[in-house]
């Protein structure tokens, strides 16, 4: 054969060779998403983690939504089409699972109230929201950042907490907005989640709450009942509570569940 036979050849045999490997890993990486496609309603609060998590999730191709439990859980009353609802509570898995509307719910994180101010503020303790003329947003009590805080202030002294509700100004739909409005300087304070303060980075200081005002902050989530993929689905939760998606909430500082 001549020599520009064999080299033309020899191009044609690398070519090829290159093809396969390219080809191969990107049936790998199909495979790994073989698990079809997968619609995650997820708390507000969990938007960093829980969005982590579904890029690397290699059982499905999977879609976050992330708003107000509240609002999630209308939703799947409502019919919209999900495999997995992640709240920031218990209590609306519980409700959705006594309507038929999700499968038997599970724990898979727990979390802290605590008060954020903007880094510069002198504010250091809850006493000092009583202060007149302090800007204060929290969210509605339709939320579970909203019924925690509820938690708080009932604990408090009477005068205290009156005071302290005086000064609210806003009472948001989900905790993102009061993160939102103390960092862009709309409110002096606001409760949120650790986690939240944590994400919020420099922009915000974290005042913590005595333990005996804390209230028990527990996720819970479940599959949503006629999901089209319920194998992945139960599969994305189990590794919520052991696994990927468990570093990943402890990354952010959500403690294990209870």
């Amino acid at each position: 054969m001549p020599i520009c036979s064999l080299a033309l050849l020899a191009v044609v045999v690398a070519l090829a060779l290159a093809g396969c490997g390219g080809s191969g890993a990107g049936d790998a990486s199909a495979a790994g998403r073989s698990g079809g496609k997968l619609v995650v309603l997820g708390a507000s609060s969990l938007t960093e983690a829980v969005g982590e998590y579904a890029e690397s999730f290699a059982g499905a191709d999977v879609k976050t939504s992330f708003a107000g439990s509240d609002t999630l859980a209308a939703q799947i009353r409502q019919g919209a089409k999900a495999d997995v609802f992640l709240s920031a509570d218990t209590e609306y898995p519980a409700q959705l699972h006594e309507e038929g509307l999700v499968e038997k719910p599970v724990v898979f994180a727990a979390n802290q109230v605590v008060v954020i101010v903007p880094a510069g503020s002198e504010v250091s303790s809850l006493s000092q929201l009583a202060a007149p003329g302090t800007k204060l947003v929290i969210g509605d009590e339709s939320v579970p950042v909203g019924a925690y805080t509820r938690t708080v202030l009932d604990r408090l002294p009477a005068a205290e907490r009156e005071a302290i509700l005086a000064n609210v100004r806003s009472e948001e739909p989900e905790v993102a907005a009061v993160v939102a409005k103390v960092v862009q300087g709309a409110a002096d304070a606001g409760f949120v989640y650790r986690t939240d303060a944590v994400s919020a980075g420099d922009a915000v200081k974290a005042i913590e709450i005595p333990a005996r005002l804390q209230p028990d902050v527990a996720y819970g989530g479940a599959v949503v009942s006629g999901s089209a993929n319920p194998e992945a689905a139960s599969e994305f939760l189990a590794g919520l509570i052991e696994g990927e998606g468990a570093e990943d909430l402890r990354r952010v500082g959500f403690l294990p569940p209870p």
